[in-house]
């Protein structure tokens, strides 16, 4: 019987060695490993991983390959501080990057912008009313009561909406003149912008299609999240939209014949629901600048990690096993082209 021997990665089944090594073994078509004698020790059973220095690569037969087998592998002290480090930011370096008002008009603006939201919805939900009650009116005669609760739901929700705005306006101003004041703090500088000059941009019609929007990206101009200022871009276009909506909404109400003022308490409703629209974004662009969703909860910040499955091997490891005699003759195909002298060969388990 051969003394050299080849064990299987995956039944630890050996096999003799009578020729030129085998690949495969011919029980479970697992992995051989490199021949090497059946009474070796185990430092020199089959591979010995030895790590080396860059450029010291030895080879086989060389001067000085037994001086260099005697030094211990080389290894780390400690564990390497190299690599790039991926320090999750605190909550107060998060605070500290961010403006914050400094006073408690921020609660009432919320308030205010949301009761703005309900409030033209409402007198939008009314509007439609309204209509349906005209198209209803085409055909048949309307109550009394009904007209009177119609035009009294209309003229109220838009008087109380209208009213609710101009405090959002104001209050929200305030807010700006804050938010600003602390932004530019934290940036170790004062606002270049007066309160006055905050005031005339923000209140004055037609002016304030343009600076409310100016006003904001100087607040957040100088940050690295994206998100305040893709909210602000988006909140812009949808407030110079719905200022021109307005505008065009009072010269269609002076319009004369029936059709063109139906047509016209359609296209009112339609606008009183685009400004539900924008108090909406408002009170986001504010949440977003606070760091905050819509909700008023404060965003945490999100690290994306690499997610891989779990490691499996491709080799199973060696398992050790009965004692066993296989016949390779009878294993391998009769045109593979093994010699007949390999036909019985013993195998003795790991």
């Amino acid at each position: 019987m051969s003394t050299v021997v080849q064990p299987c990665a995956r039944c630890g089944t050996r096999w003799a060695v009578q020729g030129p090594p085998m690949h495969w073994c011919p029980r479970c078509r697992g992995v051989l490993l490199s021949p090497g004698p059946i009474d070796a020790p185990p430092e020199r059973r089959n591979y010995r991983w030895v790590a080396r220095r860059p450029g010291q690569l030895s080879r086989p037969g060389r001067a000085g390959d037994s001086a260099r087998g005697d030094t211990a592998t080389p290894h780390y002290t400690e564990i390497p501080r190299w690599g790039l480090a991926d320090r999750p930011a605190s909550e107060s370096d998060q605070e500290s990057g961010r403006p914050r008002p400094l006073s408690t008009l921020t609660r009432w603006v919320h308030a205010a912008l949301f009761a703005t939201a309900v409030l033209f919805a409402v007198a939008a939900a009314a509007e439609l009313g309204r209509y349906l009650i005209l198209l209803r009116n085409r055909t048949r005669l309307i109550e009394p009561p009904l007209l009177w609760f119609s035009d009294a739901l209309v003229n109220t929700a838009a008087l109380f909406a209208l009213i609710m705005a101009l405090v959002s306006a104001v209050a929200a101003l305030g807010w700006l003149i804050e938010v600003r004041r602390a932004a530019f703090a934290a940036a170790g500088s004062s606002d270049p912008r007066s309160p006055r000059m905050l005031a005339l941009g923000c209140l004055i019609p037609v002016v304030n299609l343009i600076w409310p929007g100016v006003f904001l990206t100087e607040v957040v101009s100088g940050g690295a999240d994206p998100r305040p200022r893709n909210a602000i871009r988006l909140w812009w276009a949808v407030w110079v939209f719905g200022g021109l909506l307005a505008v065009a909404t009072l010269f269609w109400r002076t319009a004369d014949s029936l059709q063109a003022q139906a047509d016209g308490v359609l296209f009112t409703a339609f606008a009183d629901a685009v400004a539900a629209a924008v108090a909406v974004l408002t009170l986001w662009v504010m949440r977003t600048i606070e760091g905050r969703d819509l909700d008023g909860r404060r965003r945490l910040a999100r690290r994306w990690v690499i997610a891989v499955d779990p490691a499996t091997p491709l080799i199973e490891p060696v398992h050790p096993g009965p004692a066993a005699t296989v016949n390779t003759a009878a294993a391998e195909p009769a045109d593979s082209g093994v010699s007949a002298d390999r036909a019985p060969q013993e195998v003795v388990a790991k």
